[in-house]
């Protein structure tokens, strides 16, 4: 039996993913060693392979087969835009992409103006303003705190992820249009989900189930 090689976004994503597959009896004793240098963990019983890798990695390892299946968050799947499968919202990490800015920004969304919008997604803010909006727009990207560019006049708006709500007001920001709601997603790998389908499909259903369970 070939291993079922798992890509999981490192940090709290990967622990809550591992703690619900141990609910429906993956386990992989090895990662719960924190001081391990380990790059690869095996679960040689059930012929399973897991590695923890960069949030925005995972898709790449997924479409180019590296892994079969990767729990990754839907801000990553839709900025990277890989050939994959997605195959189960794991219902975690729920959030929204949302477009936000001082109150006044508001009019200028409205009349559809040319604006500057920062983002650390600009495939995610290109194809909202685009295609969902048909606003013409200038998209800067940015790596660190985005809330700051629109207080210190860099943009208009931006594209962000937003859970609380609590630091946009803080800095006198608000959420000004809702872009999609997000939450942890589990993707497989095209040929993968042919090859190994009876396994594969095995795991959704045991998800699916606990899911609906954990959900009522």
């Amino acid at each position: 039996m070939r291993y079922l090689t798992f890509a999981l976004a490192k940090g709290r994503l990967a622990d809550k993913t591992l703690a619900m597959f141990e609910k429906i009896g993956i386990t992989c004793e090895e990662m719960k060693d924190k001081g391990s240098r380990k790059l690869i963990f095996t679960n040689e019983e059930l012929g399973l392979r897991f590695f923890l890798a960069k949030a925005s990695d995972v898709p790449t390892y997924v479409e180019y087969g590296a892994a079969d299946i990767g729990v990754v968050g839907k801000d990553t799947i839709l900025e990277e835009g890989r050939k994959l499968f997605e195959v189960l919202d794991l219902k975690m990490g729920r959030c929204r992409m949302c477009v936000c800015g001082p109150k006044e920004a508001e009019e200028r969304l409205k009349h559809h103006e040319l604006i500057r919008v920062a983002t650390k997604y600009p495939n995610i803010a290109k194809d909202y303003f685009k295609n969902i909006k048909h606003q013409t727009v200038e998209i800067i990207k940015l790596n660190g705190s985005i809330e700051l560019a629109p207080i210190v006049g860099l943009s208009e708006v931006i594209v962000d992820i937003v859970e609380t709500g609590s630091t946009l007001r803080e800095n006198g920001l608000t959420v000004l249009e809702e872009v999609c709601d997000l939450s942890a997603r589990m993707v497989v790998n095209q040929v993968s989900m042919k090859m190994e389908h009876e396994r594969i499909a095995g795991l959704i259903g045991k998800l699916k189930a606990l899911i609906q369970e954990e959900n009522r």
